[in-house]
């Protein structure tokens, strides 16, 4: 007997793996694939339950798969820039082999897909934001002034205020945003924490890196923004505070400012109902926030 389509279409999977597997999370990153005759789908719910499928079979094999987001873009330039034929399975296998050093990637634990896209986009997020802010911090380059260079001394001086909030006292979690206001986007990070067992915060340096970065360039841009701290204690209720970017520095957040904050909707304007168990609360002083030395 011959092969069934689906049996097909998963061969065709197996041939295009080399430890990772490339994702076309959305439609239109699909719909961008099928320009290319080798390309065997023609749908991309199908296509996606063929994946799940294949990585399950995977998983109960004993094989370890790292799921990365592939961008049909980035693939066109990559295969240009190396001499490649983009029409070919060949081609596709080096591009995925590749993403699973540059990212985003995430390894595949036998979630199900639908769990698994939201957390791959939200990675690929995560690195764009960084390598927006990182590029923009190192384009400001020296200060006229002085000479020192203005994204090198902002990057010491936020790290210097995280480690300053994260010295604070608070036994438990922490849930950390920055966002600043860009163009076109703003650009928003989150940092996580957790207290060990001898207080001090244990985090992953990666998140540590691109929150830096972010609150970096909006204090060195004196970008409008802001950054928000909710603490986590078993058994307490939830502390939310925060500071607004301000002359390079950070100005505290009244309770006030932080309720209003919190019980508005971002989108409509309009007032929503404060979270139960949560206390909005005025921040730690954290001293003088402002740049060391002088403003650029």
């Amino acid at each position: 007997m011959g092969e069934t389509r689906t049996e097909t279409m998963r061969r065709v999977l197996r041939r295009e793996i080399a430890g990772t597997i490339g994702l076309l999370t959305d439609e239109q990153d699909f719909g961008a694939m099928r320009r290319y005759r080798t390309f065997a789908f023609d749908d991309h719910t199908t296509y996606l339950h063929q994946v799940e499928i294949l990585l399950r079979t995977l998983a109960d094999q004993g094989s370890h798969t790292t799921v990365a987001l592939f961008d049909p873009e980035d693939y066109a330039v990559f295969c240009a820039e190396h001499g490649l034929e983009p029409d070919a399975p060949a081609s596709r296998t080096r591009y995925t082999a590749r993403l699973a050093l540059t990212g985003p990637a995430i390894p595949y634990d036998g979630q199900p897909l639908s769990d698994l896209v939201p957390h791959l986009v939200d990675e690929a997020v995560r690195q764009a934001t960084w390598e927006y802010a990182a590029t923009a911090l190192a384009a400001l380059g020296p200060c006229a002034g002085c000479g020192e260079d203005i994204g090198r001394a902002a990057l010491a001086h936020a790290s210097a205020l995280l480690t300053r909030i994260l010295g604070t006292p608070a036994p438990g979690g922490r849930h950390l945003v920055c966002s600043i206001a860009t163009h076109p986007e703003a650009l928003v990070t989150v940092l996580r924490t957790e207290d060990g067992p001898d207080g001090t915060p244990r985090l992953d340096d990666t998140e540590a890196l691109e929150f830096t970065t972010v609150l970096a360039l909006g204090l060195a841009t004196d970008s409008p923004g802001g950054l928000v701290v909710r603490d986590s204690t078993p058994g307490t209720p939830d502390r939310v505070y925060g500071w607004r970017l301000r002359a390079g520095g950070l100005a505290p957040l009244t309770a006030a400012e932080v309720f209003d904050a919190y019980c508005t909707d971002a989108a409509s304007g309009d007032l929503r109902s404060p979270e139960s168990g949560v206390d909005y609360c005025a921040p730690p002083d954290l001293g003088d926030t402002g740049h060391p030395g002088h403003p650029h």
